[in-house]
């Protein structure tokens, strides 16, 4: 390990391999995925275990994606109680009423025609720029939509990845 390591990465690096697990399961909730990226610790930058993430993003089949977005609530309707997705969709918090219901008829829509939640990253994004989101690719096949919900993935456990690198607990 060079001196540079980020001291999160460090941590997660030498933690014993459950609790690693553990840290990974609450980036992405594929076991295939948190099982890859485990498999290849320690890593020496946060760029290494971006790589070797966006590399095991890149493998998931369909049922791997599908125990993936299971972990993720839909847009609007945090965890309760849970800092990461409340932090994550904090775009539709101000949101208006009207807003939050429109949301909420496009995720039911989006769910009914895709057998899974609406997955953007949300982080940084408006309200309305996550509803645009949801119409402009609720016309997508589900083949399309699969691709594009794996780049989604991959962009939302490079920002919590970066999070276990850095130490940043929340």
């Amino acid at each position: 390990m060079s001196s540079t390591t980020p001291q999160g990465l460090t941590r997660f690096n030498t933690a014993d391999a459950s609790e690693a697990q553990a840290a990974l399961h609450e980036v992405c909730a594929s076991r295939a995925w948190g099982s890859k990226v485990l498999a290849q610790r320690p890593y020496a930058t946060a760029d290494a275990l971006f790589t070797v993430s966006d590399a095991a993003m890149a493998e998931l089949s369909a049922d791997d994606l599908a125990e993936a977005m299971a972990g993720h609530p839909p847009i609007g309707r945090p965890k309760p109680g849970d800092p990461t997705s409340n932090r994550e969709q904090s775009g539709m918090a101000g949101a208006s009423d009207d807003l939050k219901a429109e949301m909420l008829e496009l995720n039911l829509a989006y769910q009914e025609k895709f057998g899974h939640v609406f997955l953007i990253c949300a982080s940084g994004r408006t309200g309305e720029q996550m509803r645009d989101a949801v119409r402009n690719r609720i016309d997508n096949s589900p083949e399309q939509e699969r691709e594009i919900v794996r780049v989604e993935l991959g962009k939302i456990n490079r920002i919590r990845l970066n999070r276990i690198a850095e130490g940043d607990p929340s």
